[in-house]
Parts: C-alpha cells; structure tokens; sequence
C-alpha cells in the first residue's frame, strides 16, 4: 500500500486490521492545503480516499487536502434547538435557484425566515457523478458535492443559517452508495452478497470485517454534525440498512450522537426515512428501540393525498377511504398491523402509547412523492388553489412535525423530476429503461416519463421564484405565512399529543373536524357548501368564507377554516 502526493510516491506501514498509515509530510513539510493525492494498492495506479473531505476535480479525479484554518464561522452565538414540533423546510441546492449554488441559496434564506421556517433540511451533498442529480449516488460520502461550492461553499451556508436562526438539518444516505465513482470496494469488504438492495449489493454492517464498515458510517455521520455543525440528519431508507448485528447500527448511531450533542454543547437531531411502520425507530433503547427522534410517515401522506385528488393506483390503493386519513391523524400510522392490498401482506405496528405525533413528520409532498411521479407534478398541479390551502391547513396544524418541500409554500408551477448526469453512457441508458418500468403499477405510460439525462429535465425542475408574485401564487403564499404565524401564536395548534385531540370524518360529506383543547380546525373537501355543528366561538383564519353562527358553522367547497374554542 502507497500514497501518491503531489506526484509522489510514498510508502505506508501496516497498523493491523486493515490500516496504513504515513507521516503528513512531504519533504520534511507538512502537506500543503491544495495537494493533490491518493492512495497505490498493490502498485496500482492512485485512487482517491474513500474519507476524501474534498474532490474539486469529480468523484473519478485525485483527492485534494482541505485547509480547515480557514474556517471562519460568524454565528457563534447559536445554541441549537431540537428538531421535534418545529417547521421543516426540504430543499434540492441544485434546483433551489437557477446557479443552483450554496452561495445563491444563502440570498433566498430571508425569504424562508419571513415564511416562517425553523429548520432547512438539504437533501444530500456527497458527492456523485456529474455536476446535477437528485444526490443520493453519492460515493465520497465525506465531500461536498463540488459544483454546489464544495467544503468551503457548506460552511458559508450553515454559517448563513444559523445567523438567521436557522437550524440546518442534511439527507444522509448509509443504505447503499451511487455505481459511477464509487472505489470502496478496492480498499475493504465495505459490501456484502449476502444481501440484496434495490441499489446492488448491500453494505456490509454486520459480516466479517464490518467493524471499520460501522466507523465509516458512523464517523461519517459525526463529521456533519461537527465539523459542518450541522444541527441533525435525516437517514434515508433505513429499512435497507441489513444489519443483524445485537446494537444495530441506528442505536449505536444514537448512541454517539447523544454523546457528541454534551460535547458541543447543543442538542443534535436524527430522523430516519422507514417505510415499515416499526416503532421500534423511535423507542428509545431501553424499550428495544433505536433511539431515533423521528421518522418520516408517508401513510399521513399518503391518506392525505388520496383524500385531495383521489388517486387510487399503486399503493394509494390502500387509502381509499377519507376515513383512513383520520386514522393517520388520530393515530400516526393507517397501517399498524392490518393488511395492505399493495402488499399483498398484512403491515405495521402500532406505536407506542406514549409516543407523540412530533415523533412523526407530516407532510402533504417531499421530494420522492413529487420526483417519483411519471413526470414529477407537485401537488399544485393536480388540485385547486382551494385544495391546496385545505392541504398546507391539516399538515401545519396536525401533531406531526410539519415539512414542507421547495416552493409548495406558493404552489410552484414548475415539476420536480428525476434528473440525473452519469457520465457512463451504458449507466445513463439503464437508468432511463429503469425509470420507465418503475411506474407501471402506476398505469403511466413510459413515453410521459422524461430521460433523466436529458438537460432540459433537471432545468424544468428549477424553481421560479419571479412566479410567488403573481396569482394564484401570491395568494397561497400569504395563506402559508398566515397559517404557520398562527400556528406559532397557539401552542394548542403544534401540540403533538394524540390523546389531547377528538378526529371526526364524514366521509359522505367529504368533512373532517380536528378538535383540540383550545382551537378547532374544519375542513370541507368536497365540492357543495356544508353546515356542521360546532363549539367554536369565532374564526381565527378561514381559506374561504366562513360563517359562524350559533355554534353552527357554514364552510364554502374546498376549504378549511381553524376557530378559537
């Protein structure tokens, strides 16, 4: 094993157990901040270091050292703040501004404070192959994408955040790593046959050699949090991560995150991406869990989505009936052990009595359930302007921790949809037959699915912030300000308790009516005026008229309406 730095050749000693290692100089110096290197198995030519902090010349050129005194950090007064409750606010560097850079994200931060956000969630900045791409093909999982800004450009942006009173959270993928670049497998047994992922094989967490694969992971994980001070992570698909280990590589996560939060003094954040309703996600360890803070409930998604455009195809198969979207609001999970048509197979478990709604984020769209569309429309493009008010209405005042995904704030116009940049000709083509396949259970044609490498999808999907001035834009994004305001003024709208509430469906009348201790939120989906009983004494904010009169209130088609008790 040798090292290649600057052009030169370098021989390392063995430390046992897989590691080599050499002194950091070059010369009777220590290695420059700029320098190029790599490391030489068996003589071979230099590959990158699979720690890489920077690749300034793409995921298939040499590693360059990073100069970490030049950080220069401004927001030192920020303490953090817990994730749970608080307002997620997803977005794609790439397609948030037209330079799709760090730099010009920081200059749209003002516009998410006034919207009245609390955290910025981004999805994943490894770096990948090419310059665009959704970034969960990452294969140097410690740098920053490059053509976002690289290592330096992140900072700016945390830094940025925080002074605003920002926290920031990151989209981590452990689950797999992108096929284009990806050099792990030359340097150690990072993946394992024994299991198969819809990526290839899987990580190898728990066979022979996986105790330097954990640290991998797990330092990686660290490093955001530290170094980038980034205040939490979200892990992506977490049901694919095989390990059959007795700590499971979650609650080991856990474990060390929680000791890193006393050390910086700061509370730090993890949610998890499942799609298998498990509750042991977020029970703590002493109750056989993982520890997680939260997870991701695509069921209160789900449930919402049928109700407002009435899709049925795929898995919106299982969320048929309006009455499945006051179980996600009464309870977190629809499917907590019944059985799932889509599955063929009864799913899920109940969560545990004590766990609150903010152990469960809520959302009417992310970036899989928009990308993963045939042609990638966001919600604004499949129902009213009304709707979507009534939408942003049941996802800012459920229990859940309410997220919303770049633009939904005032209905963008433009689509999000898979776009991807392989340099691999023979890569880029099986991704393109793939996607189309995809969607089949869908019954959406392959020919209304666009190439992922064509340039034109990744700029269709680029936000147009000139549009949130002009209707209906305008409009639904003064609607978002006032809700989350609201929101923010009445603990009794962000309370995550299930048992301090009383859910009621009429799913004749398409009704349905969340009753709190202090504010009562009704919500008319359908298209003919309703009257409902209530106890209410007066409308604190209605989408549309709203009449209240002797505890009787009158609610216009497709709106929703939150009353003071």
């Amino acid at each position: 094993m040798g090292a290649q730095v600057d052009n030169r050749r370098r021989a390392m000693t063995p430390d046992g157990r897989g590691w080599w290692s050499l002194e950091n100089v070059v010369g009777g110096a220590p290695v420059r901040p700029g320098a190029d290197y790599g490391f030489c198995i068996d003589g071979a030519a230099a590959l990158p270091d699979p720690r890489s902090a920077w690749q300034p010349h793409g995921v298939h050129g040499l590693s360059c050292v990073v100069d970490d005194a030049a950080d220069d950090w401004q927001a030192t007064g920020w303490q953090g703040r817990q994730v749970l409750g608080h307002l997620i606010y997803e977005l794609h560097v790439g397609t948030f501004t037209d330079e799709g850079t760090f730099a010009s994200a920081i200059d749209r931060l003002d516009d998410l404070v006034e919207l009245g956000v609390d955290f910025v969630e981004l999805l994943p900045v490894a770096a990948f192959s090419g310059r665009h791409g959704w970034g969960y093909d990452g294969v140097f999982l410690y740098a920053v994408h490059e053509p976002y800004g690289g290592p330096r450009g992140l900072k700016m942006f945390v830094d940025a955040c925080h002074s605003r009173g920002l926290g920031v959270l990151l989209d981590v993928v452990y689950n797999h790593l992108g096929p284009d670049g990806n050099v792990l497998a030359a340097y150690g047994p990072y993946f394992t046959h024994t299991y198969a992922t819809p990526w290839g094989d899987a990580v190898n967490y728990s066979g022979p050699g996986s105790d330097e694969v954990r640290r991998f992971a797990i330092d990686n994980a660290l490093m955001w949090l530290r170094d980038y001070r980034i205040d939490g992570l979200r892990l992506d698909a977490v049901h694919a991560i095989m390990d059959t280990s007795a700590t499971h590589l979650l609650e080991q996560l856990a474990a060390e995150v929680a000791e890193l939060s006393v050390v910086v003094g700061r509370p730090l954040s993890l949610i998890a991406e499942s799609d298998l309703n498990d509750p042991r996600i977020v029970n703590a360890p002493q109750f056989g869990g993982y520890g997680m803070d939260a997870q991701w409930s695509d069921d209160f998604h789900h449930a919402l989505h049928t109700a407002l455009t009435g899709e049925t195809s795929g898995y919106y198969e299982d969320f048929s009936s309006l009455s499945q979207l006051g179980t996600a609001l009464r309870r977190g999970f629809v499917f907590a052990g019944e059985y799932s048509k889509s599955r063929n197979r009864h799913h899920g478990r109940p969560l545990s009595p004590s766990t609150i709604g903010h152990r469960l984020l809520g959302y009417a769209q992310n970036h899989d359930q928009i990308g993963n569309r045939a042609a990638g429309e966001r919600l604004a493009a499949l129902v009213s302007p009304a709707l979507a008010k009534v939408a942003a209405a049941l996802v800012l005042t459920s229990p859940f921790t309410p997220m919303l995904f770049m633009g939904e704030e005032w209905g963008a116009s433009t689509p999000w949809q898979y776009f991807t940049d392989h340099e691999d000709p023979a890569l880029a083509a099986a991704v393109c037959e793939g996607r189309r396949n995809e969607f089949k259970a869908f019954g959406w044609r392959p020919d209304d699915v666009p190439d992922p490498q064509d340039p034109q999808t990744f700029r269709r999907s680029t936000l147009n912030w000139d549009e949130r001035k002009s209707p209906p834009h305008a409009d639904l994004l003064q609607w978002h300000r006032d809700l989350i305001a609201l929101r923010r003024s009445r603990p009794g709208l962000c309370d995550g308790q299930f048992d301090q509430q009383d859910v009621d469906v009429d799913d004749a009348r398409r009704l349905v009516t969340v009753t709190r201790p202090s504010t009562l939120v009704a919500a008319n989906l359908s298209m003919q005026t309703h009257t409902l009983d209530v106890d209410a004494r007066s409308v604190l904010l209605a989408s549309a008229d709203a009449v209240l009169r002797d505890m009787t209130l009158t609610l216009a088609p497709e709106s929703v309406a939150i009353l003071e008790r």
